[in-house]
């Protein structure tokens, strides 16, 4: 077993390349002494690079995968007690955060979506590159329902609005109309069964014409799905700026359409002056922005990252800093 975590730790560390690096550290703008929190610690190299550039600082890491949490620990030993682990989901930050004893934190980072470590496992069940059961939850020890159970138990009308919403698939009751008639047969148990069923529901027209595996949407749909990704995000956003002092600061990077909009919608309200009605012609709210955007538009990798780590392409940055509190 030793053998295998170390052969795990020696695969992860050479595939992992944190997204956004030097865009992540200066938007937190990390300071000695600090307190940092990262919602998504995954295998610690958001992490590193803030302890690294803030001397005496402290980091509060969480993840929902325990494999991963393991090699975090691992890589940022050296840090001794300067960094704190906690196996949760990020939205119950707070309760880590209380656990410390901390009552704000000086910045915070999300760095949402499924991780290389996972992807790269067949037996997570979240790539249909390799063949392995389909699970796809991020604890696998939770208890929660896998991704088995949405395509072997769900109803045609929640399959499809699932692939649909979250997927933003256009063949979305072609897919579902074909996994469950298929099932109807026998169980779909594995992530190339589930891949080749979606592959013959497109049409030969789209396959021919599509620039990515015909499943990749239908996969992203089934993971946020049985992570309830967006609930996660969106009970996070719902606490976090509370724990901010002025001059905390927030970064968020995402890798979804629909991520991405909640994220940007939640610091545009943040960010918002006066919120009267238009209909109102003097304001009467006296409501003051609570946070400044960073920037205008999201960050992005550029052309030197995104050739050594093709999987930024679709990562986007949006950070803020705080500068008031809220009114009571």
């Amino acid at each position: 077993m030793a053998q295998v975590m170390q052969d795990t730790e020696e695969r992860a560390s050479t595939r992992h390349v944190p997204v956004l690096p030097a865009e992540t550290l200066e938007a937190l703008a990390p300071r000695a002494g600090g307190r940092y929190l990262d919602g998504t610690l995954g295998m610690g190299g958001h992490a590193a690079a803030v302890l690294s550039a803030a001397p005496g600082s402290e980091l509060c890491g969480l993840d929902r995968d325990e494999q991963a949490l393991d090699l975090a620990r691992a890589r940022l030993a050296p840090f001794g007690g300067r960094a704190h682990f906690f196996h949760c989901r990020y939205s119950r930050f707070a309760e880590a955060l209380k656990e410390l004893q901390w009552d704000k934190v000086d910045g915070a980072l999300l760095d949402i979506g499924v991780s290389s470590l996972q992807l790269d496992e067949n037996g997570r069940g979240f790539s249909f590159y390799g063949d392995g059961p389909l699970d796809m939850r991020m604890d696998q020890h939770s208890g929660e329902l896998s991704a088995w159970h949405w395509i072997n138990r769900e109803s045609f009308a929640r399959l499809k609005e699932c692939i649909a919403t979250l997927g933003e698939e256009p063949q979305a009751g072609r897919i579902a109309r074909v996994i469950v008639e298929a099932r109807q047969k026998a169980p779909i148990d594995s992530t190339a069964e589930l891949a080749a069923l979606v592959e013959k529901a497109y049409p030969p027209a789209w396959r021919a014409k599509a620039r990515r595996h015909p499943a990749t949407r239908t996969f992203q749909a089934l993971r946020m799905a049985v992570n309830d990704e967006l609930g996660e995000l969106r009970r996070f956003l719902d606490q976090i700026l509370a724990w901010l002092p002025v001059g905390g600061r927030l970064a968020v990077i995402t890798f979804h359409s629909l991520e991405d909009r909640m994220v940007k919608q939640a610091m545009r309200h943040w960010a918002e002056g006066c919120r009267c009605p238009r209909h109102v012609p003097v304001c009467v709210c006296r409501h003051q922005p609570e946070v400044r955007i960073l920037h205008k538009k999201p960050l992005q990798a550029g052309p030197e990252e995104l050739a050594v780590n093709p999987r930024a392409g679709s990562a986007k940055l949006r950070a803020v800093e705080k500068i008031a509190e809220a009114a009571v």
